[in-house]
């Protein structure tokens, strides 16, 4: 751990695509960037056995492997990594301050799906020392991880018929038999788009009604592939290479079912509580930028409009100097390739601002 206090250019938190993506662009604009990688680099696709959807592997490529690759290229390029996570910030005037250390009763799994008052708490603790880093500018890249469970076999067969995304996911279960946990629009969609592929699919549902969309209700419940048990959850997942069977609790009766996968779609959880207070977040904990699909983020970048009618750093935060991309921003596709994308137009913002200084 660091013992004094480090100056950057930049500093780039977080270890996705979008991380790594900003981390190649700023090293290869000569920032010489600082990027935090924490304790677990690689971000959700290090959970993802085969990626088929990222351009340029017409073969496909594990997700682990594709990260080592991001990772490689950032480094290849002058990328100076920190394995280390980042606690706590200030962003209250620049250069920015960045604090790595933990109070000495917290571990980081404490931290990184910290509330916010757990998250406070580490903030005021850390903040009373040195800070590790210093930075003229900030992109924060620190993603998202899907709302889990909490139940046996789910995180062992996690990749392995086990999946949170069924947009990246589905291809793989043509004519197979899957399940989906959940009742919103993203279990709709989650649904909807397995049904192209999958034979059967089944959605579980912990209620009598979805909460989803009228309309998301009716493209699901009218398509013949799917089936729906009501009031009911699923307890237990079964398995040793594959998803072979899931346990389902319908009121008082349990019931084990063949079952090839299982996709979770109960939410996702952006991984923004150091930020709290730091930057704008909205009422999900996601970062808002000029480029945010919400009103909020609107209003934003109505506000950051320049003389040729062009919004000025599209990724820019609440605070002038902090720039933001990936799925702690990104509430709609939360994909590897739109979270590369924002990682790099968060790096080529912050080049150019960083150049107006």
């Amino acid at each position: 751990m660091q013992t004094s206090t480090q100056h950057t250019a930049l500093a780039i938190i977080g270890s996705g695509p979008a991380g790594w993506a900003a981390s190649v662009y700023a090293s290869r604009a000569q920032l010489s960037p600082v990027t935090f990688e924490g304790h677990k680099s690689g971000g959700q696709l290090m959970w993802t056995t085969d990626v088929e959807n990222y351009p340029g592997f017409s073969s496909g490529i594990a997700g682990p492997d594709l990260m080592i690759e991001m990772r490689t290229q950032a480094q290849k390029f002058g990328t100076h990594i920190v394995s280390e996570f980042v606690t706590a910030v200030d962003f209250s005037r620049r250069p920015f301050k960045l604090w790595t250390q933990l109070p000495p009763e917290m571990i980081l799994d404490d931290l990184e799906h910290a509330s916010l008052e757990k998250a406070a708490q580490a903030k005021a603790f850390t903040q009373s020392l040195e800070p590790s880093y210093t930075a003229d500018a900030v992109v924060i890249a620190t993603g998202a991880t899907a709302v889990m469970l909490g139940i046996p076999g789910e995180t062992e067969l996690l990749g392995k018929g086990v999946s949170t995304c069924a947009v990246c996911d589905a291809a793989f279960y043509k004519d197979k038999r899957v399940f989906v946990v959940g009742g919103g629009d993203s279990a709709m969609e989650d649904t909807l788009a397995l049904t192209k592929f999958a034979k059967y699919i089944t959605v579980v549902h912990r209620r009598d009604a979805f909460k989803a969309s009228k309309i998301m209700q009716e493209r699901v419940l009218s398509n013949e592939k799917v089936d729906v048990l009501w009031n009911s959850q699923v307890t237990k997942i079964s398995g040793e290479e594959s998803v072979r069977s899931i346990t389902i609790q319908t009121e008082d009766k349990t019931a084990d079912h063949e079952a090839d996968g299982v996709f979770i779609a109960i939410g996702h959880r952006p991984q923004t509580s150091i930020f709290h207070d730091a930057v704008t977040l909205d009422d999900h904990g996601y970062v808002i930028t000029r480029q945010s699909p919400s009103k909020v983020g609107v209003d934003h970048a109505q506000s950051a409009l320049t003389q040729a009618g062009l919004v000025a750093f599209p990724t820019m935060t609440s605070v002038e100097g902090v720039f933001a991309g990936g799925d702690s921003v990104d509430l709609r596709y939360r994909q590897a390739i739109t979270a590369a994308a924002q990682g790099a137009m968060a790096a080529l913002d912050a080049e150019r601002w960083l150049e107006g200084q």
